[in-house]
């Protein structure tokens, strides 16, 4: 039988869930006897590739056009989208943004802070992402098959949700697999 293929990339997020996935500690070796990753930010394969992947797993909210090219490169490159994380599943901390306007976000990130140069502007550049107004969860950019929160959402909750999928199963995520701690 023909492994699952597994792609993931994040958006605007910390990492955490990438490594709450990698948390699942020694059951990933279980998990590549059945699947095979294609592509992900901690390995050397960054982008799905043409022919796509079973399922795809996205994490991090969605802040800027690079995103959302990613965002939606996923979903057309998968037949199952995961939404991994808070960010991705509500816009989380990254949300937080939404409150000022971006020409204020990128004035204290880029000339305000304090451990900046003086006389520092704003970088502006054709290949520079440019910002939305507001931080969006992935769903309002893509269609997403299922959602598994928390920051970051437990392993095991991680776990389950793979298992499920490669059993063919919907996974039904439960507050035992959703605590926060």
């Amino acid at each position: 039988m023909a492994k699952v293929t597994l792609c993931s990339d994040w958006l605007d997020t910390c990492s955490g869930c990438h490594m709450s996935l990698l948390d699942i500690a020694e059951r990933i070796v279980e998990l590549l006897k059945h699947v095979q990753i294609l592509s992900s930010p901690i390995t050397d394969l960054k982008h799905p590739p043409k022919e796509g992947c079973d399922v795809g797993i996205l994490t991090g909210s969605v802040s800027n056009d690079h995103q959302e090219a990613v965002a939606r490169e996923m979903r057309e490159s998968c037949k199952t989208l995961i939404a991994l994380g808070d960010c991705a599943v509500f816009g989380g901390i990254c949300a937080m943004r939404n409150f000022f306007d971006v020409e204020d976000v990128l004035r204290r990130g880029y000339v305000e802070v304090e451990s900046m140069a003086p006389d520092q502007e704003v970088p502006r550049s054709p290949e520079i992402a440019k910002l939305f107004p507001m931080v969006k969860a992935v769903n309002e950019i893509v269609k997403v098959d299922l959602y598994i929160p928390g920051c970051p959402p437990p392993a095991d909750a991680i776990w389950y949700a793979l298992t499920e999928l490669l059993a063919g199963r919907v996974p039904v995520l439960t507050d035992d697999l959703l605590k926060y701690d």
